[in-house]
């Protein structure tokens, strides 16, 4: 804890990290926690896991007072990674009791008008947050602090005149803090119009590369599943995430990894809030040790011990190849990363190979059986599907 007392934080926030068991900063908190209760304005790198919730919420916290309006606000990409946040800040302002609240789209907004006038600290989406402004529902004018977390994310997704038109509502004199894993020209558009003299923050990847194992297997297209069963059927050492490209083929494994007799749950973004909610909930309780998702739904998603990413699907560039394998052999654990490719594949596997600093061994395919495909379109009668091999499964 000595370590975290130096950065200059106040006892009560010391305290709620105590209780976490935290024993010293990461890299980013080191870095960038001083400088941010300076007041400074930070450009940071934002790997996932690296402890930026805490970087930049040490200093909200500390710097806010409870009952004078909404001091901070948190932008981010997804519904899942503004939930996370919010739950994180409550734990460290235990003993600096604040209000904290998350606004999102999915869930009816007239619900968040009453949270919004008590709010001290406010995480939400682009959309959102846009919703509320253009109701006059959200007063941003006592702003001290805005954070753009996973910048490059939330350009990605279309977000950037939102996110514009928001800053523009907050105060000229305020504190920005923009975390993002790349960036590019419209993002430096950004930095350069709305950040003041930012203090660099290089945080290295929080992915340990020696730890890192990466394979791929070259299959017949109809084996692409087979193999992806046959697989997870050995597989016993931890969470895993299972990528797709699309909604319906995250729908087709899933359903059809359940009928052979898999326990997995789905994350897409057709998905209700509730409903992305209560998977959620499974995997970070380890009901279900195998999540099958889009790379938009998993976005923001922080979720440590996986062991193993497979690619069910390429992704179609470098940086989201390198985006989802780094969800494994994170802070010192091993991870696998796990590529099924197929006569379609070969290209965008190509381009991930393009980049020297990826290194993937091919692996020799194993004899398999042929998986039952019990399923080939994404049903409206899914839920039946589950509950009849969940209770089959409770049978047993």
């Amino acid at each position: 804890m000595k370590k975290f007392e130096e950065l200059g934080l106040i006892e009560p926030i010391l305290k709620a990290i105590d209780e976490e068991k935290f024993e010293e900063p990461t890299e980013v908190q080191a870095q960038a926690i001083p400088k941010i209760l300076k007041g400074k304005d930070i450009l940071a790198g934002s790997a996932t896991g690296s402890g930026k919730t805490l970087a930049f919420g040490a200093g909200i916290i500390q710097n806010s007072t409870k009952g004078e309006g909404i001091q901070a606000l948190i932008l981010t990409p997804t519904r899942e990674l503004a939930e996370q946040i919010k739950k994180a800040l409550k734990i460290f302002c235990k003993y600096k009791p604040l209000d904290i609240t998350a606004v999102y789209g999915g869930v009816p907004i007239d619900r968040q008008f009453r949270r919004l006038k008590e709010a001290d600290i406010v995480v939400g989406t682009p959309g959102r947050i846009l919703d509320h402004l253009q109701r006059n529902t959200i007063n941003l004018i006592k702003i001290k602090t805005l954070v753009l977390d996973e910048a490059d994310r939330m350009l990605d997704m279309g977000f950037i005149d939102d996110v514009e038109k928001i800053i523009k509502n907050t105060p000229k004199k305020r504190q920005t803090l923009l975390f993002s894993a790349t960036i590019s020209g419209m993002l430096e558009h950004i930095i350069k119009r709305y950040l003041v003299d930012p203090v660099k923050v290089d945080v290295e990847s929080y992915v340990d590369p020696s730890k890192l194992r990466q394979v791929y297997y070259d299959v017949e297209d109809n084996l692409k599943f087979s193999l992806l069963v046959h697989l997870l059927k050995k597989e016993r050492s931890g969470l895993v995430m299972v990528f797709c490209n699309t909604r319906s083929a995250t729908d087709f494994v899933v359903n059809n990894l359940i009928g052979n007799g898999i326990e997995a749950e789905a994350i897409h973004g057709g998905f209700t809030q509730a409903k992305r909610s209560k998977v959620m909930e499974h995997f970070h309780g380890e009901k279900a040790l195998i999540l099958v998702c889009t790379d938009v739904a998993a976005r923001g998603l922080d979720i440590p011990h996986v062991s193993h990413v497979y690619n069910f699907d390429l992704p179609e560039d470098n940086k989201d190849y390198i985006h989802r394998v780094g969800r494994t052999a994170r802070a010192g654990h091993e991870g696998i990363a796990v590529n099924i490719l197929g006569s379609r594949d070969h290209d965008a596997f190509g381009r991930i190979l393009a980049n020297h600093d990826i290194r993937v061994d091919k692996e020799p395919t194993p004899r398999i059986e042929k998986a039952k495909i019990v399923w080939r379109q994404p049903p409206k009668q899914f839920r039946n599907i589950r509950s009849k091999w969940t209770t089959k499964k409770r049978r047993h």
